[in-house]
């Protein structure tokens, strides 16, 4: 899996660059199908905040995590990337299963006709 990784007043160094990859190497087993992540950290007002966006399966799926440190604010939005992949992969199986068909009840009137 491909990580793009840019930076709003930060430098990204290749210690935050091996801390995302071993922050995603979890999705990247979970979601072979996944190709590439587009990553963009930024500190405005002493609050870093990061943003994730990726394309699963036809959907685009983004999430946000924010906190005063720029690590905390990174496993957030891990999780809800994670949160919301599986949501997107839970609405692909249901997907596959057939729906029940619905039948018409018959009323107690027809029920009678058809004895007579």
């Amino acid at each position: 899996m491909k990580i793009n990784v840019s930076g709003h007043h930060v430098d990204v160094t290749d210690s935050i660059k091996e801390h995302l990859e071993e922050k995603f190497a979890k999705i990247a087993t979970h979601f072979p199908t996944l190709i590439s992540l587009d990553i963009i950290i930024s500190k405005e007002h002493g609050k870093f905040d990061v943003e994730i966006r990726t394309n699963y399966e036809g959907t685009s799926i983004a999430a946000k995590g924010s906190d005063s440190v720029m690590y905390p604010a990174i496993t957030s939005a891990a999780k809800k990337l994670d949160s919301g992949l599986k949501h997107r992969k839970g609405q692909l199986k249901a997907d596959l299963h057939e729906k029940p068909e619905l039948t018409e009840l018959e009323t107690a009137d027809e029920t009678e006709q058809e004895i007579n």
